[in-house]
C-alpha cells in the first residue's frame, strides 16, 4: 500500500506540456535567463510542497545576513578559520543564491530549488587558496549534517599524460565515496581552462572526474558551449548555463563604482558581474538534484544521476552548439539541463536502475568490496559513463583454481582481469606485471580461470569497455576449487 501511495503521489504531480508554470516573481527575475533556459519550473503549474533537501555548499563560506540567504542555512562550520559566515570571495555566496535564494520574499532573485535548506562548510582561506584537508573534511562533515546533495564548484587540474601537473588526491576520493556511500548525490564543475593548462583544456578537473561525480560544464544563450568549459568525453556528464549569470554576493563586495548598493552581482566586482564559469553552471545541477530528491526521498544517488543526465536536452547544431556531435558528447555530456524533462521522466515511472549495494567498488586496495569464500555469485551493474569498473577482492589459497564468469543482461563488451595481491590500482599504466589472468568470451559471456600458487589477497576487476547508453546490470558466478 505505501508503494501505490507514492506512484500515486508522484503521477499526481505530471501535469499537461501545455499547462501554464510558476514564474519568478522576484523582483531581479529578468536577470535570471537561466532559470528559464533550464525550464526550471515549468513541470508545475503553482509551487509544490516537497520534502526539504540539504544541499552542502562546499566554498568559500557564505554572507550569513544576506536578505536571500537568511533562514535558508540549516547548519555552517569554517574548517580554514574564521567565520562561515563571512565570505571573502564571493564565490560561496554566489552558488548558494543561485540553489537556494529565498523564491517569495519579494527580494532580489530566487533559488532555483525552492526546497533547498543549505549547508556551508567552508574550505577556501581568506587569500582564495583552496585548502584539500579543509575540502575533505567539509565533505565528511556536511554528509555527517544530513546532506542528500554535495556542490563542489572547485577542482583541480587532470592531466593523466603528464603526472607532474595531474592533481588527483585518494584523499579527495575517499571524501567523495564516503559521499556516495551515505547516499549523497556529489556534483562538481569540470573546470575552467584558465585554471588549466591551455584552453580549452581536453581533461575534465577532479573532482568532477572522479567515479559517481555528476560533471557539469558551462553553455552559454543559445546553446554554444565558451571555450573556457573543460572538454571530456567520459568525465562531463550534463552542461547547464556558465554565462551572464546573475546571483547574490556578500554585501561587504559591493563595488563603489558600481552605482548600486544591493548585494548581487551586478553591483558587484568586475570579476562577478556577467560572472561566468562552470562553477556557476554545477549549482544548478545541484538545484535540480534537490527537487528531484524533494519529489522523491528515496531515490539513489546513482538514480538522481541518471534521471538528470538521460533527459538533457540534446547539444547539437539545431540547438545553438555547432561542435557538439549529436548524441553524447565530450563538451556537454548527454546534453543541457531541463529540469521539467528530469521531472517528467521521474513521474513517468519508467523504470530506473536498480541500487548497486557492493558500491562503492571502484578500483583495488581500499576501493575494492570484499567477496567471502561462502559467497558464490554476485548481481550488480556497471555504467560506462558513470562507473565503468566494479572490483571485488578475494582470498585464494595455493592449490585452488579460480573460475569466474560474468554474464550481462544486455550485450555490452566486459573484461574480467585477475591482479596480484599488493595491487594498489588495476587501471595503472605500470602495473602490468602483476595483472595474472584475462578473460575470454563466450557468446556473450566473459570467462576467467587461475591457479593459485601463492596465498594471499587478490583482485578480480571488471570493466565495461563499450560505451553503451544504458546501465549494465550483469551475473558473476564464482567458484574457488581445490585441486
Amino acid at each position: 500500500m505505501r508503494r501505490l501511495a507514492l506512484l500515486a503521489a508522484l503521477a499526481a504531480l505530471a501535469v499537461p506540456a501545455a499547462a501554464a508554470a510558476f514564474t519568478n516573481t522576484e523582483p531581479d527575475a529578468a536577470e535570471q535567463w537561466y532559470l528559464d533556459a533550464d525550464q526550471a519550473w515549468s513541470f508545475w503549474p503553482t509551487m509544490p510542497s516537497l520534502a526539504p533537501i540539504k544541499v552542502a555548499i562546499i566554498d568559500s563560506g557564505i554572507d550569513g545576513s544576506h536578505p536571500d540567504l537568511v533562514g535558508r542555512v540549516v547548519a555552517a562550520k569554517s574548517f580554514v578559520g574564521g567565520s562561515p559566515y563571512h565570505d571573502e570571495q564571493g564565490h560561496g555566496t554566489f552558488v548558494a543564491g543561485e540553489i537556494a535564494a529565498n523564491p517569495t520574499n519579494a527580494i532580489g532573485m530566487a533559488g532555483l530549488a525552492f526546497n533547498a535548506r543549505l549547508i556551508v562548510a567552508k574550505v577556501v582561506a581568506a587569500d582564495g587558496e583552496v585548502s584539500l584537508p579543509a575540502e575533505v573534511a567539509g565533505i565528511r562533515w556536511a554528509v555527517d549534517q544530513g546532506a542528500r546533495v554535495v556542490n563542489l564548484s572547485l577542482g583541480g587540474v587532470r592531466d593523466p599524460l603528464n603526472p607532474s601537473l595531474d592533481t588527483y588526491s585518494p584523499l579527495e576520493r575517499a571524501a567523495v565515496e564516503y559521499a556516495y556511500s551515505k547516499g549523497a548525490v556529489v556534483v562538481a564543475a569540470v573546470g575552467n581552462g584558465t585554471q588549466s593548462p591551455s584552453t580549452p583544456w581536453r581533461f575534465a578537473a577532479y573532482p568532477a572526474a572522479l567515479p559517481h561525480v555528476i560533471g557539469v560544464a558551462a553553455v552559454r544563450r543559445g546553446g554554444s558551449v565558451p571555450g573556457y568549459s573543460n572538454r571530456d568525453a567520459v568525465y562531463v556528464d550534463v552542461a547547464a548555463p556558465g554565462d551572464d549569470i546573475f546571483s547574490s554576493i556578500p554585501s561587504n563586495l559591493v563595488a563603489d563604482d558600481s552605482g548600486c548598493t544591493d548585494p548581487y552581482s551586478d553591483c558587484g566586482p568586475v570579476e562577478l558581474r556577467n560572472a561566468i564559469g562552470t562553477s556557476f553552471a554545477a549549482p544548478q545541477v545541484s538545484a535540480a538534484a534537490a527537487l528531484l530528491l524533494g519529489t522523491n526521498p528515496s531515490l539513489t544517488p546513482d538514480q538522481v544521476g541518471y534521471i538528470i543526465e538521460r533527459s538533457a536536452d540534446d547539444s547539437s547544431v539545431l540547438s545553438g552548439c555547432g561542435a557538439c556531435a549529436a548524441g553524447r558528447d565530450a563538451l556537454t555530456g548527454w546534453g543541457a539541463l531541463n529540469v521539467a524533462s528530469a521531472l517528467t521522466r521521474l513521474a513517468s515511472l519508467q523504470p530506473l536502475p536498480r541500487p548497486d549495494r557492493f558500491e562503492p567498488n571502484d578500483d583495488a586496495g581500499v576501493w575494492a568490496r570484499t567477496l567471502p569464500a561462502s559467497r558464490h555469485s554476485v548481481d550488480a551493474s556497471m555504467d560506462y559513463w558513470d562507473d565503468n569498473l566494479d572490483v571485488y577482492r578475494l582470498r585464494l589459497f595455493p592449490g585452488q583454481r579460480l573460475f569466474a564468469r560474468l554474464t550481462p543482461a544486455a550485450d555490452a563488451k566486459i573484461r574480467l582481469q585477475l591482479w596480484a595481491p599488493g595491487t594498489e590500482h588495476v587501471d595503472a599504466l605500470d602495473v602490468r606485471s602483476i595483472r595474472l589472468a584475462d578473460s575470454h568470451q563466450v557468446g556473450r559471456q566473459v570467462r576467467l580461470s587461475f591457479r593459485v600458487r601463492t596465498r594471499g589477497v587478490y583482485y578480480l576487476s571488471a570493466k565495461v569497455v563499450s560505451r553503451t547508453p544504458e546501465p549494465v546490470q550483469y551475473h558473476l558466478a564464482l567458484s574457488r576449487r581445490s585441486l
